[in-house]
């Protein structure tokens, strides 16, 4: 031993006369560090294992949020509540259930809860002004679901100027999804639904069908008045509405006398009894020997 010591000052020695530290000195901070390290491992342990506990919560936490969100659409279809106040509930739980486990997981690593409250209460006011617009497409849900202009599986139209249509798919918290004719999807800011005119085609049971159409001044009227009654009475689909259903002339116009039917029509077959009509008053027509008038050109020729 004190043939070590001695070399270790020998060495001490030789290093100083070069200019460079002790070595006891190194060794000693040597030994320092590797006390430090011994006494962080049991934080540091407990920190992963903390931080896998948490994972391991937000995963079970997924799968119990899931779970409480379909006994909750369940619950509410079997109370007959409307898709779109399902839909909507079921957005805004989702949101506030994913929150809550969020902080209990920082909680659980940690975080105080007075911090917490203090970063959401920052937080809130922060989106709040920057989030205006969604903050406002979030009140305009509440003002659909509410007043309901319009339910899932409506078809509406928003008249404005760049304004859309189609049917009523999904109303969520912020949007509501329209699916057109071409089964393209339309995502609509609930806000902008709410601040405009909404034409709901399907909200009714039927629709007053109007077809026009004109005939030469040579026609027969009267006959052809009575080929469009007689049109109307046969169709499957405007044969029941005996009462309401009108012929008449409507117009008479610079090339041609307008002549309008209006009868009341299911709905769901508004447009299949419309081209089905137009179809047969041409035929019809043409059978009769009705002119149906058409914008052309006479070029007369004069030789001198």
């Amino acid at each position: 031993m004190d043939t070590v010591t001695e070399t270790v000052n020998k060495v001490d020695e030789s290093l100083q006369e070069m200019g460079i530290g002790s070595v006891r000195d190194s060794l000693k901070d040597l030994l320092n560090f590797k006390q430090y390290l011994e006494n962080q491992v049991p934080t540091f342990m407990g920190f992963c294992l903390k931080v896998v506990l948490s994972i391991f919560v937000f995963f079970v936490g997924r799968k119990i949020i899931q779970w409480l969100l379909k006994v909750m659409r369940r619950s509410l279809e079997r109370a007959n509540v409307d898709a779109g106040v399902i839909q909507f509930a079921s957005s805004a739980g989702k949101a506030v259930l994913y929150v809550l486990l969020i902080i209990n997981i920082g909680v659980s690593l940690g975080v105080k809860e007075s911090s917490v409250a203090a970063l959401l209460g920052t937080a809130g006011v922060t989106v709040g002004l920057a989030l205006q617009g969604g903050l406002a497409n979030l009140a305009g849900g509440v003002l659909l679901l509410l007043f309901k202009p319009f339910v899932v599986g409506d078809y509406i139209i928003q008249d404005q100027a760049n304004g859309c249509e189609g049917t009523v798919a999904k109303i969520e918290i912020c949007y509501t999804t329209l699916l057109s004719i071409d089964n393209k999807k339309i995502v609509v800011p609930n806000g902008t639904l709410s601040n405009s005119t909404i034409i709901n085609v399907t909200a009714k049971e039927n629709r007053k069908l109007e077809i026009k159409v004109g005939i030469s001044y040579e026609a027969d009227i009267q006959k052809a008045k009575k080929i469009l009654e007689e049109i109307l009475r046969e169709d499957p689909d405007t044969k029941s509405d005996s009462r309401e259903m009108v012929v008449f002339v409507d117009e008479l116009a610079d090339s041609a006398v307008i002549m309008g039917l209006r009868v009341w029509v299911p709905t769901e077959s508004y447009w299949p009894t419309k081209w089905r009509l137009n179809q047969k008053i041409k035929e019809e027509f043409d059978a009769n020997g009705i002119v149906i008038p058409y914008n052309q050109m006479e070029v007369y020729v004069h030789h001198k």
